[in-house]
């Protein structure tokens, strides 16, 4: 798998570079992009001299944080320790964006069963922007290019490119490494075949006759030479960035997220009217959707994520995602100049916690009424349509939100019955 060293301004020189030479050149990025993070300047002084004193403080912190994935210590990591801590700010920004996207990172790799230090790697390959794109056209957080999208199941069309949703790519991502992993038994070796392919590093094997990164290094790559080490750099900084005044950037953005999903084509213009906030928010946590909007089907429903919705904005919420006409999408949307887009900002809530609402055009023309429950449990012999009756509700609104199409649910299982009750929470 082809794949950028790093992006934007963490792209060095594919030379090997020592550590008071460090060069670094800026990659492409879409040119479509609102957003874009502060650039590294120039100065490429250090700040103190390597020296066997530090060298041996930063092994003994790596040592520290070393999990499953060996975090080994030496000359091309502390180069790559050197570049990223003396571009503060750079950090500041990744530190921050992290928040964000590490919860994300985290739970799919915990249920794929790969190492949740892994999602470090992220920042090498994009530094965390999911509208990132490669010189040779790799794309998004994890920098997949088309051909191997596909084999790990990401979709491409136009109207989304799951190379840019964190989550979908997350996954793929997770899905790559655990086949390296089974087929080297080593994580640095698995990390290296995600920059230059499994057969690269098959070779490289062969040539040293050895299992291990550092002893087939010479024999890869030279961009993948620098990629492991500079992996290691990144777990370093990310943990230690506080001992070279490195702390996260503060921004003003939605603390809290919440998922729909939603089985027909939404505008996500009209999204943002219907919560009172600008496009570039809600393109930001939906950066698959090229064309801005969401294309899902009755067959494949598509994951809407959005920020916290405040009871006043949940009639026009409500009548958006049901095509039902509201007054308020015919106001303006709110926007901003293109100078001041705040840079996406990092939410302070899991990936975890998140709620699924199915929304349809079959849908009420008016919300359910607050008296009714939020949930229901059936009770044996009971069918939808007299419990829907019971409550005077719409036997197609209840299969709907509770995605039943057809049949009947089974006695115990909780269903839907209010799923204003369920936004009004958020």
């Amino acid at each position: 798998m082809k794949r950028i060293l790093t992006v934007a301004a963490f792209i060095l020189s594919l030379q090997i570079v020592k550590a008071h030479s460090l060069t670094i050149a800026p990659a492409a990025y879409n040119a479509a992009e609102a957003y874009r993070s502060p650039k590294i300047s120039g100065d490429t002084s250090l700040d103190l001299p390597v020296n066997a004193y530090a060298g041996s403080i930063f092994k003994q912190r790596l040592d520290s944080i070393q999990k499953d994935v060996p975090l080994d210590y030496n000359e091309y990591v502390q180069n790559y320790i050197d570049l990223y801590t003396r571009h503060r700010d750079e950090m500041s920004h990744v530190m921050a964006l992290s928040k964000y996207y590490f919860p994300i990172y985290e739970k799919v790799f915990r249920e794929a069963g790969i190492p949740t230090e892994i999602k470090y790697l992220s920042i090498v390959e994009s530094k965390l922007d999911p509208t990132a794109v490669s010189r040779v056209g790799a794309t998004g957080p994890w920098q997949f290019m088309a051909t191997t999208a596909k084999i790990y199941g990401l979709n491409m069309d136009s109207y989304v490119d799951e190379r840019r949703d964190p989550i979908q790519a997350s996954y793929a991502a997770a899905a790559y490494l655990k086949d390296a992993y089974q087929e080297f038994g080593d994580w640095l070796l698995a990390i290296a075949s995600y920059n230059c392919g499994k057969s690269s590093v098959e070779r490289a094997i062969q040539k040293a006759d050895a299992m291990d990164f550092w002893s087939i290094r010479q024999y890869l790559p030279m961009e993948t030479r620098n990629y492991v080490p500079a992996f290691i750099a990144m777990s370093y900084v990310m943990n230690y960035g506080k001992k070279h005044s490195i702390i996260p950037d503060i921004f003003n953005f939605h603390p809290v997220t919440d998922t729909l999903m939603v089985d027909h084509m939404v505008d996500l213009g009209n999204v943002a009217k219907a919560l009172n906030t600008n496009l570039m928010d809600i393109t930001m946590l939906n950066p698959a959707y090229k064309r801005l909007i969401v294309n899902g089907t009755a067959a494949a429903p598509r994951r809407l994520i959005i920020p916290h919705v405040n009871q006043r904005n949940y009639r026009a919420l409500y009548n958006v995602l049901n095509g039902i006409p509201d007054p308020v999408l015919s106001q303006p949307l709110p926007t901003v100049a293109a100078a001041s887009i705040p840079v996406p900002a990092p939410v302070t809530a899991t990936y975890a916690p998140v709620t699924y609402i199915a929304a349809t055009r079959q849908a009420a023309q008016v919300a359910p009424n607050a008296s009714i429950p939020e949930y229901y449990v059936i009770k044996a012999g009971e069918t939808l349509e007299q419990v829907a009756a019971h409550h005077g509700l719409n036997v197609r609104d209840v299969r709907a939100w509770n995605n039943i199409p057809d049949g009947q649910a089974t006695a115990g299982q909780k269903v839907i019955l209010n799923p204003v009750a369920k936004i009004t929470k958020l």
